[in-house]
């Protein structure tokens, strides 16, 4: 019994030993370096153990580790013996260690950390902070976007702590953060300084589509492209570059946002003050295209004024066209002066006010009557459009287009681009709208092709049709037609088939009417004249002589 109790006596205090001279796994533990050899550094931790460390957990990102036999060093105890009977060590994880206790201290504090960039990764930059990693976002590097991150590479700085997770090891880091408090420090010193009104030389530090940025002495200034120069100024690179000196004034401080405006043509003499003077209303100048919108162009009339001419105003004949297909942009065109706001420091142009409008043009030189022959520029559902001289259209109506055929009928014979001949009817210059006749073109040939006849007059026509209501004839090209009625004094011979189309018969002219082109004639009509004329001269109804025997002698006396 008593040599039991000693030998449980015995395994307690060997138990008791161990645990207080074998450390924990997991923990962090003091160790001495007692060789260096291939690369790694051999310590001995104590508790009769020893283990090995590559040098580079000892160096710095892009640094040479300085480490020598002698040095005390804390690692981190993973394993009490390895495979190789060593204590399984690291002093990355115990700088790990140490940084995330100090790191935790700092972010609880809101205090900054020191740390380096030493690498690229997706979407931004990785940061040792003494032996924790932590990221670094793109969008936080700078307070404003950073092309070249080089110099910036391995240098030690301050960081803030925006977030970070010990269970999952992460860390996000702002450097953005310290600059930009370091900047409203320095900025709020530089405002305090300034007024506006104030005039200031400053460097150019960054140029952007809408203005520059000018650095005061450690505070920037908005110079925006509006306020550069009176003219209009297309893009700020045109007047000025990156590292240039210029002279500014302060227009505007916002204390709250410690935003500054600043204005360069402010310092120069305003050339609207003299617009009114040396550009009255009705004036014509010359003046350069800047800019071209859909609505219109606008004109440089001297540096610092320009005038918009409306897309209205641009053409007497071109409507509803986009203004780059009139002028072009650095083209030198002539403009009249028909407004001006100088309020709103507005100047209102034109571009056809130099030029006559080309329907009183055409009004001088085209009478009512006048002949004129154009090409057929488009066609519509209620007539043709013809091209005239000085780019302008007439039209000629479905009603005037021909004397014998519908409208809708005869404008099936144009086609775009044929050239016609028509008459002028009428030339309303305020509606700018000139009415075309074809049909008129014909009156001139009925008055030739009826000259001479009378009504009464008898003529031969020739057949060109024949219709269930009569026949269609022609004499000397006018056109005309023969109801069936007319066709022949007795109704059994009122019958259109009895004739053939070329035939060629005899017809009294029963109506001129040179205005609707329209030529009456009845054959039945030069029957029942013949008649009269044969009873005038040899008998009477009632002598008792038939029509037969009265029209027999005639002929006889005739031949």
């Amino acid at each position: 019994m008593c040599a039991k109790a000693t030998m449980e006596e015995f395994e307690a205090l060997l138990n008791e030993s161990l645990d207080i001279d074998t450390p924990d796994e997991g923990s962090v533990v003091k160790g001495r370096v007692i060789a260096i050899e291939a690369g790694q550094a051999i310590i001995d931790v104590g508790y009769k153990m020893e283990g090995r460390v590559d040098l580079k957990e000892f160096a710095n990102p892009g640094e040479e580790a300085s480490i020598k036999v002698g040095d005390e060093v804390e690692v981190y105890l993973d394993r009490v013996e390895n495979a190789r009977g060593e204590a399984s060590i690291s002093r990355e994880k115990a700088r790990r260690e140490e940084a995330w206790d100090r790191l935790e201290k700092a972010y609880a504090d809101e205090e900054r950390v020191e740390g380096a960039i030493f690498g690229r990764v997706k979407g931004g930059f990785t940061v040792d902070l003494g032996g924790a990693v932590a990221f670094l976002p793109g969008s936080q590097v700078d307070v404003r976007p950073v092309r070249d991150a080089g110099p910036l590479m391995g240098l030690k700085q301050p960081f803030q702590i925006l977030k970070m997770d010990r269970r999952r090891g992460n860390i996000v880091v702002s450097r953005r953060a310290i600059l930009e408090e370091s900047r409203a420090e320095q900025r709020a010193e530089v405002i305090a300084n300034l007024t506006e009104g104030q005039s200031i030389n400053g460097v150019v530090k960054n140029i952007t589509e809408y203005g520059a940025f000018v650095d005061l002495g450690g505070v920037d200034g908005l110079l925006h492209v509006t306020d550069m120069a009176w003219r209009r100024v297309n893009h700020p690179s045109e007047i000025l570059s990156i590292g240039e000196t210029v002279k500014v004034q302060v227009i505007k401080i916002n204390k709250d946002s410690h935003r500054i405006s600043l204005g360069m043509k402010q310092l120069q003499a305003d050339p609207w003050d003299t617009v009114a003077d040396k550009f009255p209303i009705g004036s014509v100048h010359q003046g350069r295209v800047t800019n071209i919108t859909d609505y219109g162009a606008f004109v440089e009339l001297e540096a610092g004024v320009e005038g918009l001419v409306h897309v209205s105003e641009m053409s007497w004949t071109k409507k509803n066209v986009h203004p780059g297909k009139i002028v072009s942009t650095s083209q030198e065109v002539e403009v009249m002066v028909l407004e001006i706001d100088e309020a709103k420091r507005r100047v209102s142009l034109g571009l056809k006010q130099t030029m006559r409008n080309p329907w009183d043009v055409f009004a001088e030189t085209h009478p009512t009557g006048t002949v004129i022959e154009g090409e057929v520029k488009n066609i519509t559902e209620f007539g043709l459009f013809v091209g005239l001289e000085g780019d302008i259209d007439g039209m000629v109506h479905l009603s005037d287009i021909s004397w014998d055929a519908r409208g809708e009928d005869a404008i099936q014979d144009f086609r775009k681009g044929d050239v016609v001949k028509a008459v002028v009817q009428d030339v309303d210059v305020e509606k700018e709208r000139i009415s075309l006749s074809i049909k008129s073109l014909e009156n001139e040939h009925m008055a030739e092709a009826v000259d001479g006849v009378k009504r009464g007059s008898v003529v031969t026509v020739e057949i060109t049709a024949i219709e269930d209501g009569g026949v269609e004839v022609e004499y000397n090209g006018v056109k005309s037609f023969i109801r069936r009625s007319d066709l022949a004094r007795d109704r059994q011979d009122q019958r259109p088939e009895r004739f053939q189309v070329g035939d060629k018969v005899d017809a009294r002219v029963t109506n001129i009417d040179t205005k609707t082109r329209r030529l009456g004639l009845s054959i039945k009509a030069r029957e029942i004249a013949e008649e009269k004329e044969a009873i005038d001269q040899y008998g009477s109804s009632d002598s008792g002589a038939s029509l037969g025997d009265i029209l027999g002698a005639a002929l006889n006396r005739n031949g």
